[in-house]
């Protein structure tokens, strides 16, 4: 066995047993991985809070060749989204990134560029908070099937137009002042999402509880 630390980014959680947690996580130089955290549920864990989806920490662990899952020791949270995860829109919009991610990135294939995605939304909806939901995610699911490779030819308004090209060359902090509501690029982000769960052949289930 190998013992390792990476910058990670905590995509779920699954109980194991009484105390334990399964956890999977995304690493920036180990791609997606799969470990076991013993005792994580205990109130004096060795993981604290870095366990919660989307936190940004550096995880210890233990890798074993020809096993799924690695033994996860601790981690240090680098930054965490707690502080805006008491708005429900917020909330949702943090969700959708965690099971799009989750089912996007194969398991063990560093994608330094999807990692720094992750965490520019994540960083831009912890300013931006409820009024940064609609293009959060619009921003997300766009970028997802630009780099995934699965970014086809889509059916819009000349406005959606406007906004996609927009998304494709500047940060989200720095595009056009709007106001976003759900109707705004309603139709590219329907026609983003159903390529993500084309390209997953899965249906994601986050989106439809988001206000």
């Amino acid at each position: 066995m190998t013992t390792l630390s990476s910058e990670a980014i905590v995509l779920r959680t699954f109980p194991l047993k009484e105390a334990d947690l399964i956890v999977s996580y995304f690493t920036r130089d180990r791609g997606k991985l799969r470990g076991v955290a013993k005792r994580a549920r205990k109130p004096r864990s060795p993981f604290g809070a870095g366990l919660q989806r989307l936190s940004y920490v550096r995880m210890f662990y233990g890798h074993h060749e020809n096993r799924e899952l690695d033994t996860l020791y601790s981690c240090e949270i680098l930054s965490s989204p707690f502080d805006i995860t008491s708005h429900y829109d917020v909330s949702v919009a943090l969700d959708f990134l965690t099971e799009a991610s989750e089912h996007l990135l194969p398991a063990g294939e560093p994608n330094e560029r999807y990692f720094r995605l992750i965490l520019a939304v994540r960083n831009y909806l912890a300013t931006a908070g409820a009024a940064g939901v609609w293009p959060a995610v619009t921003y997300f699911a766009l970028w997802s099937a630009r780099l995934g490779g699965f970014l086809g030819p889509m059916e819009l308004t000349e406005d959606e137009r406007e906004i996609g090209e927009e998304m494709l060359k500047c940060k989200l902090e720095d595009l056009t002042p709007r106001a976003w509501e759900r109707a705004t690029a309603a139709g590219l982000r329907r026609q983003l999402v159903r390529a993500i769960e084309e390209h997953c052949e899965r249906r994601l289930m986050t989106l439809q509880y988001l206000g």
